[in-house]
């Protein structure tokens, strides 16, 4: 018997959905939750609590939360690199930073064709080590999520950043606000969710495909994946089946490879971001507006392809 917070929309999702199992209100207090990044090594999460300008960490081993940096910049996003180190999207230093090993900041891009980016949103690292990142407006629209400014860019797009030399090219630009990102488990393909509706009243709530070149240093032009039926889309991440677990404003929406809408899980926020963490990786942590929550699945979180 499934939990009612699984709502199954298609037969496919109990394959995902698994009886007795409980959606867990973990922690609460943010103000607005964001950005999960999983750590297997040390078996913990971080997240944003953006306007609170601190990052949050989970610890699975006894399940305490504690504050991880604050301030931080008013730090959105996050992934993990190649090498375990924390790659970060900062709304008011309006950068991509990593932490180093040593535990220093380093910036790994803040300018586009020499003017200041927006306020990098969210972020992916591909098995070449390529960074990939959203750069929307929101850390400069006010003062809530970071410092009011003017674009400098006037256009918000995703960008790539060398491995080699830390050139930072423009690989999507026909979005109105690009937010989450993903790569397919095969990284042939590239999802990005457009939450421009909150600029534009005709943009339509999508997540758009886009097929990645041979060389993977750029993208062909996209076309709509899934449309969000309540609220946004926002963060998300991927499945070793190429299932898309996402953000929405009623919870966690699952979408089958060929895009249909196969099952939700039911949360009482709004839904900014999710991850796959745990030993197993099958355990998806969700960040809902003030709190952090969890729920075993029966899959797991896809791992980069090795090169």
């Amino acid at each position: 018997m499934l939990d009612k917070e699984f709502k199954v929309l298609d037969e496919r999702f109990r394959r995902y959905a698994m009886g007795n199992v409980h959606i867990e209100k973990l922690w609460t207090g943010s103000r607005w939750a964001e950005g999960p990044a999983y750590f297997p090594a040390g078996k913990y999460l971080i997240w944003s609590d953006i306007p609170n300008d601190r990052l949050l960490r989970f610890d699975e081993t006894d399940g305490s939360v504690s504050v991880f940096s604050a301030p931080c910049n008013n730090q959105n996003g996050h992934t993990v690199d190649l090498e375990g180190r924390l790659i970060a999207c900062e709304h008011r230093g309006r950068a991509v930073t990593r932490i180093e090993h040593d535990g220093s900041r380093r910036i790994l891009a803040d300018r586009f064709e020499g003017k200041k980016l927006n306020s990098p949103n969210d972020v992916v690292v591909k098995s070449d080590g390529s960074i990939w990142f959203t750069d929307p407006t929101y850390g400069i629209d006010g003062e809530y999520e970071g410092d009011h400014a003017i674009s400098e860019i006037g256009a918000c797009n995703v960008y790539r950043i060398d491995p080699i030399n830390g050139a930072v090219a423009a690989v999507v630009t026909d979005m109105v606000r690009p937010n989450g990102l993903a790569f397919s488990p095969d990284e042939k393909l590239l999802y990005v969710a457009d939450t421009g509706l909150t600029h534009k009243p005709d943009c339509s709530p999508d997540i758009r495909v886009y097929h990645v070149a041979p060389d993977g240093r750029s993208v062909s032009a996209g076309r709509r994946f899934a449309t969000c039926d309540n609220g946004l889309f926002d963060g998300f991440r991927i499945d070793i089946h190429g299932n898309i677990w996402s953000s929405a404003a009623d919870g966690v929406h699952c979408f089958a490879p060929d895009g249909t809408l196969i099952g939700k899980i039911l949360i009482p926020e709004v839904v900014a971001n999710v991850t796959f963490g745990g030993r197993k990786r099958n355990r998806l942590y969700i960040c809902g507006t003030t709190s952090l929550y969890s729920v075993y699945l029966n899959t797991q979180g896809a791992l980069r392809p090795k090169v």
